[in-house]
C-alpha cells in the first residue's frame, strides 16, 4: 500500500510534501512522490524510516496526467492522494483547469487536499 503526493514548484506543493510524509507514516506505508517540479525533488525533510519512491514526470505528459498515471500504475494499493491547494479568491475560484481541482475530480482513490497556514503566502 501507499501514498501519492503531487509536488509541484510552489509553497503549496512544499507542503502538500510535508502533510504526505505525516500521511505516510499514520498509514503505516511507503510514500510515492510525483516530481512535477522543474528541477530534482528536495526529500531531505523525509523521516528516516519512510521509504519514498520519487516518479519523474515525462516532458510530454501534463502535470494532471504524470499524477493520474503514478495511480493507475499503482491501482489498487494506494490509500490516499496528497495534493497542496491555493487559497483564492472567488474569482479566481471560477478559474477552471487548476491541477487540484482536476485531480479532485479524476482521482479514483480519497483525496487529501491541504492548505498553507492562514497568513502564509509562500
Amino acid at each position: 500500500m501507499s501514498v501519492v503526493v503531487a509536488v509541484t514548484d510552489s509553497a503549496e506543493g512544499r507542503n502538500a510534501l510535508d502533510a504526505a510524509y505525516a500521511e505516510a507514516r499514520l498509514l503505516g506505508t511507503d510514500l510515492v512522490a510525483v516530481n512535477l517540479r522543474l528541477g530534482p525533488l528536495d526529500l531531505s525533510g523525509a523521516p528516516q524510516d519512510l521509504r519514498v519512491e520519487v516518479v519523474e514526470r515525462r516532458s510530454r505528459r501534463s502535470r494532471e496526467e504524470a499524477v493520474l498515471d503514478a495511480l493507475a500504475e499503482r491501482a489498487g494499493s494506494v490509500q490516499r492522494l496528497v495534493i497542496g491547494v491555493r487559497r483564492r479568491s472567488p474569482v479566481g475560484k471560477a478559474v477552471l483547469g487548476s491541477l487540484s481541482q482536476e485531480l479532485l475530480m479524476e482521482a479514483d482513490v480519497p483525496v487529501l487536499a491541504v492548505k498553507l497556514p492562514a497568513g502564509h503566502h509562500g
